[in-house]
């Protein structure tokens, strides 16, 4: 029996607004006196990846989030003494929600959801307000819980940041589903505990560093396209 279900914000819920495109990067490095080529975003987010990987036992530092920007920055063509600065201030916008949108079939699912008594809960590697972020997008009296890496201490997909969020809504492992867009952050950080998953693959790639081809996937994990798949897999 599902008792509740766990969302990842980013690239599951939400999607980037034209701030954190390739022409909105363009725009941050200006003010910076930095030149970068927009064209280059695509490419320089996927190869800036691998910055993600340097997490140290999956304990949240900005300063990854940081060299992570730069490493955008730096494979759009920008150099000079003020991509750092230009890293850190791109990196406190992130936090605004209102530089976000919400995929269309966010609303309707977690209405469906909550209206057969299933509780839900959001496990997010952000620093952003997840309480603002509720507020903003109208999905407060949906969210019963909510746990941020940067408040908690540690990312998906350490076990611990899962086991905060279980707490929080009072349920049993098995009890409970972790639905994101990225298998090994979402997927296996969940399963670890005991959890069940459902992938969100809207893409062959959702976000940095979230590669989810097919071979990636364990063969009992449900993929879904559109969170409109998910209530019937509860």
């Amino acid at each position: 029996m599902t008792r509740a279900v766990f969302f990842d914000v980013d690239f599951t819920l939400i999607h980037p607004g034209p701030t954190f495109r390739g022409e909105g990067y363009r725009q941050f490095c200006a003010r910076h006196g930095i030149d970068v080529d927009p064209s280059r975003f695509e490419a320089a987010v996927a190869a800036a990846s691998a910055v993600l990987e340097e997490a140290r036992a999956h304990i949240y530092e900005a300063a990854l989030f940081h060299r992570y920007t730069a490493a955008i920055i730096t494979g759009m063509g920008g150099e000079g003494p003020r991509v750092d600065a230009c890293a850190r201030e791109i990196y406190e916008e992130w936090a605004g929600s209102h530089h976000f949108e919400l995929y269309d079939d966010v609303p309707g699912t977690l209405k469906e959801i909550a209206e057969r008594g299933i509780r839900i809960g959001l496990i997010s590697n952000s620093h952003r307000c997840l309480a603002s972020f509720g507020r903003h997008f109208e999905l407060e009296d949906f969210i019963s819980a909510a746990v941020s890496s940067s408040e908690h201490g540690y990312m998906k997909p350490h076990p611990s940041i899962f086991e905060a969020a279980l707490r929080l809504l009072d349920v049993r492992p098995e009890e409970a589903v972790m639905v994101g867009d990225s298998f090994t952050h979402d997927i296996a950080g969940a399963v670890q505990v005991g959890m069940r998953g459902v992938l969100v693959r809207r893409s062959a790639v959702s976000g940095p560093g979230r590669v989810t081809s097919a071979a990636a996937v364990a063969p009992d994990v449900p993929v879904i396209r559109s969170l409109t798949e998910l209530p019937v897999l509860l």
